[in-house]
């Protein structure tokens, strides 16, 4: 007897997720992927033996839960940021995404609204609806970019429980400077996340958010191993916030939440920051090199704190994304009207990218 096939519309879904789309970015199995903002680097080999290591002698007690503190791990991401934080400041799940779904469990929800300045992280939206909390979404200016009298302006209009800052920005790459940061902050009664996943990636004389912390009990900086650390796959986000505020996590978070073999993988790969972090100066030099390439050629890229790079004057920005797949690259189309957005990978793959967009050229 064949199955019958139910439709998502004829099950008992709860109403606020009806008519949502899961995120999705392509997935292909193409030459030059770099659509999805990873690093594209290989760990080196000293690194990822050290990991191994780790893992290997993590396995021996696999039959027991793990530290569901994971102390050693908070006190290595305490030691990584610096700006004296300590363990009881850290908070870490499986992704930044599983941290910012936890700040949104204990602090969104049904009755409450979460607020950014679009575009900006797709994932944002989706996780506040997800956790049955309302979406608000603010504006840019023309560049992508918001300065502190806008944004404490829309906050306070929009009067959120939570507010998302993507410090910089994704999809743009846009930088956002501690003074608007801060004149959000003082807008709103709310939780304030700032989003520093590409943090790596910005000017080393540039300051973080974690400088704002002391003094602020509502603030949040999110970060993930999944960008300079060459990470993605072991699925590794962490955050730092008062104490009180990291106790707040606690409530939410599913028991031993993060096993033993990713406390260890990221443990270890901890231990190397500075060979990981010769990297980021690499993937620095491709984006920059990106950037000023798509210029001379006639585009238009926005300035880029991050792995990436947005580019305007795309005349048909569907042809071109499919042009380059037909050349065995794939690139993110994000969704804004003659944009394209490229990962900064290795030299060979940015070569890649920009020779095969040369060759639709010329063929155009």
């Amino acid at each position: 007897m064949g199955r019958m096939s139910t439709r998502l519309d004829d099950l008992p879904l709860r109403e606020h997720l009806r008519g949502m789309t899961p995120y999705g970015a392509p997935q292909a199995a193409l030459p030059v992927a770099l659509n999805v903002n990873e690093n594209t680097h290989p760990v080196p080999q000293e690194v990822a033996d050290d990991i191994l290591d780790a893992v290997a002698l993590a396995l021996r007690d696999v039959n027991r839960y793990p530290d569901r503190e994971f102390t050693e791990l908070r006190e290595g991401f305490a030691d990584y940021l610096g700006y004296g934080l300590t363990r009881e400041q850290i908070w870490a799940a499986n992704g930044s995404n599983e941290v910012l779904q936890h700040v949104l469990q204990a602090f969104g929800g049904p009755g409450r609204t979460a607020f950014g300045f679009a575009p900006t992280y797709s994932m944002y939206p989706l996780l506040t609806r997800a956790t049955g909390a309302t979406w608000s979404g603010g504006t840019r200016a023309a560049d992508f970019s918001v300065d502190a009298e806008s944004a404490a302006s829309q906050v306070s209009e929009a009067g959120p429980d939570v507010v998302f800052l993507c410090a910089p920005n994704n999809p743009t790459g846009t930088p956002m400077t501690l003074e608007v940061i801060e004149a959000v902050y003082d807008a709103t009664d709310g939780i304030v996340v700032v989003d520093e996943a590409y943090q790596e990636f910005a000017p080393r004389d540039e300051g973080s958010a974690l400088a704002l912390l002391p003094g602020r009990e509502r603030m949040v900086v999110s970060r993930t191993m999944s960008k300079a650390f060459a990470f993605a796959g072991a699925r590794v986000g962490y955050l730092a916030a008062d104490p009180a505020l990291v106790d707040a996590l606690r409530l939410v978070r599913l028991p031993y939440h993060l096993s033993s073999l990713t406390q260890a993988a990221a443990s270890a790969a901890l231990r190397h920051a500075a060979t990981m972090l010769r990297m980021v100066d690499e993937i620095v030099d491709q984006r920059d090199r990106i950037s000023a390439t798509l210029e001379a050629i006639g585009y238009e890229p926005y300035e880029s704190w991050t792995n990436f790079v947005l580019f305007g004057g795309v005349d048909d920005s569907a042809a071109t994304w499919q042009g380059l797949y037909d050349r065995g690259v794939l690139i993110r189309d994000v969704g804004i009207a003659h944009h394209l957005r490229v990962t900064a990978g290795t030299e060979q793959e940015t070569t890649a990218f920009l020779d095969a967009l040369a060759s639709l050229d010329s063929a155009s």
